[in-house]
């Protein structure tokens, strides 16, 4: 929509003072006829000066398509926005209204009624075609128009006024009196506006009500004496427009808006401006984030009952988008979940309604909480089931990219590195290599428990690990108490590929040589074929008693090994670091071949999935 702001305003007219003669020579008389019967205007205001006019012209003029400055009889100067069809006339008059752009005693008038045109100077209003009703709607949002640097206005002289240059004067805020008589004007809701948008910025921490108590007044005044202005307490009318300003810009920048899904069944807000819809992926509507803003939503819709519920809780709790550390409430028929990390803080809520779970999840950026904070309570309050509806069991499944590492299009939370370990006692105390805990922020066994580094030695390559929880191993290490037999059959238990295998493998071998290769008598080499995620688990003999601990692999500056060669360290570096830390080891002698598949249930009842979280 072109502005209907003459561009000679901002121009070298700014220098000179015009008098209304020379307004009235510049304007035609009021046209008749066919014209004028199709025009009409919205008279916003009445000011008894012209210089008090023309302060307010100008100040609508930042923020409204339209604006135009006459005299409308007596001594009295009008601020009308215009012309428009009868139409387009009532939806600027009630969009502006609503909006609280414009005062709410402002409305229609007609070109009969209007005398010179002091505002835009030179412009001719009561000859311009009228705007439509479609013109008009697009007219309804404000705007932020300012003159660019090193551009003037033109001000006009009173009526006996001589020509001459001079320099504009500063334009004159209101005092407290006029404030507050302009105040007086504002009705509830603008009068909410103002707290709300005081409460944005830091200063208001009442309710919401309308009224300007106290608290609204101080709020008023810290507001005013960070900007600069004199602290009274009541913001005139350009400070209530820079106010109300700088909250429509975050208000722009959310794109909050109404958001309905026939196939999910819900209804529910969500920021536009910063997320847009992507995909079904049942059972999720996926929002993925809009121009960099970091921001995400995921609908949550399938049919189910409270097992359904349950499941879902669990299974998001497992996926990236919802980090580890944070609250967690689960009832019978609802549950929320929240979490942050040094990247996202998410907030996820589900409940069962109409045969259904349904919910949301919303992905922030950490670092932008108030914004986050404004969207969620509006998520939060429009969130609606539309009924039994909900997305079919197979909704998205041909877009769907199948992986072990996603769940319906989220990706599920992995460890940075996952090792073996074994239990060594009847209380769950576990044995791993020292790489499988360092530098973790986190360290489970089988996905499900964590667990504690009650000892750790660099030296020896060994972590001791304690249960948070109790636990009751279905078996654990019995070490062996003699050297174990050169050439003789041995097996390391361990989860080889990282826990992509829901049980660990046996990886057979021999025992090559009783030290390493420089030889160390602490070390047992092995001709073996391990794997990195083999490193901490126990090496077996044929009976099953354990002969220590694998190693990760070595490796040697400039020299690579061949392949098949493993280390051990021995069953007796592993006794002793274990009752240095308070662990009285179950020992053996050497016993009888154990039937393979006796052994392999052994193996898989000690050993554990050690996972390094971060």
């Amino acid at each position: 929509m072109t502005k209907r702001i003459a561009a000679a305003l901002f121009t070298g007219l700014a220098t000179s003072l015009i008098s209304l003669p020379a307004i009235a020579q510049q304007t035609s008389s009021v046209p008749s006829g066919v014209q004028a019967e199709n025009l009409f205007w919205i008279q916003i205001e009445a000011q008894p000066t012209l210089r008090e006019a023309q302060e307010r012209v100008r100040s609508y003029a930042a923020r409204l398509d339209g604006v135009n400055g006459f005299r409308i009889g007596g001594n009295w100067y009008g601020v009308i926005l215009g012309p428009y069809t009868e139409a387009a006339a009532n939806i600027q008059l009630r969009s502006l209204k609503n909006a609280g752009l414009i005062p709410r005693d402002s409305f229609i008038t007609y070109s009969n009624k209007l005398r010179q045109q002091f505002w835009p100077v030179g412009a001719n209003a009561l000859n311009t075609d009228p705007l439509e009703a479609s013109d008009a709607a697009e007219t309804a949002t404000e705007t932020n128009q300012t003159p660019a640097e090193g551009e003037q206005i033109a001000s006009v002289a009173q009526p006996d006024a001589s020509p001459i240059l001079t320099e504009p004067e500063p334009p004159r805020d209101e005092t407290r009196r006029e404030a507050l008589d302009g105040e007086r004007l504002l009705d509830r809701d603008q009068r909410k506006a103002l707290q709300v948008a005081l409460q944005w910025e830091g200063y208001y921490a009442s309710a919401i009500d309308g009224a300007f108590g106290a608290g609204t007044r101080r709020s008023m005044a810290a507001w005013q004496t960070d900007r600069g202005y004199d602290p009274t307490g009541v913001l005139t009318t350009r400070q209530r427009d820079e106010l109300l300003a700088s909250f429509q810009t975050v208000i722009g920048s959310i794109g909050i808006r109404p958001y309905e899904d026939a196939q999910a069944g819900i209804s529910i807000a969500i920021p536009g401006a910063m997320v847009e819809f992507a995909r079904y992926e049942a059972p999720f509507v996926h929002f993925d984030t809009k121009d960099d803003s970091g921001v995400r939503v995921v609908l949550i819709s399938q049919t189910g009952d409270q097992d359904t519920l349950y499941g879902l809780y669990d299974i998001l709790q497992s996926l990236e988008i919802v980090p580890v550390e944070g609250p967690r409430e689960r009832n019978k028929s609802s549950f929320t979940i929240e979490g942050t990390d040094g990247d996202i803080t998410s907030y996820t809520q589900a409940q069962l309604v109409d045969g259904t779970v349904k919910g949301f999840t919303l992905i922030w950026p950490v670092g932008d909480e108030k914004r986050r904070n404004m969207v969620l309570q509006d998520m939060k309050a429009s969130f609606t089931s539309l009924g039994s509806q909900a997305l079919a069991d197979n909704a998205g499944l041909d877009a769907a990219t199948q992986s072990l590492d996603l769940l319906s299009g989220l990706e599920i939370r992995t460890p940075e590195l996952s090792r073996s370990g074994f239990y060594v006692d009847a209380k769950g105390t576990i044995l791993t290599t020292a790489e499988a805990v360092k530098g973790c922020n986190r360290v489970t066994v089988n996905d499900d428990y964590v667990v504690d580094v009650s000892a750790l030695d660099d030296a020896r390559g060994l972590a001791l690990l304690a249960p948070q929880d109790p636990l009751a191993p279905l078996a654990y290490a019995a070490f062996l108490t003699v050297d174990p037999r050169l050439k003789s059959d041995v097996a390391v238990a361990g989860y080889s590929y990282e826990g992509r295998l829901s049980a660990p493998s046996l990886t057979y071998g021999s025992l090559s040589e009783l030290t390493g290769l420089n030889g160390e008598a602490e070390l047992n080499r092995l001709t073996l074929a391990a794997l990195p995620g083999d490193a901490g688990g126990p090496v077996l003999d044929a009976g099953g008693a354990v002969m220590g601990m694998l190693l990760p692999s070595q490796v040697s500056a400039g020299r690579a090994l061949p392949e098949g060669v493993s280390f051990a360290l021995d069953a007796t570096s592993v006794t002793t670091f274990l009752s240095e830390n308070g662990i009285t080891p179950d020992a053996t002698d050497a016993g009888a071949s154990m039937d393979p598949v006796d052994l392999s249930s052994r193996a898989a009842d000690m050993t554990v999935l050690v996972s390094c979280w971060k």
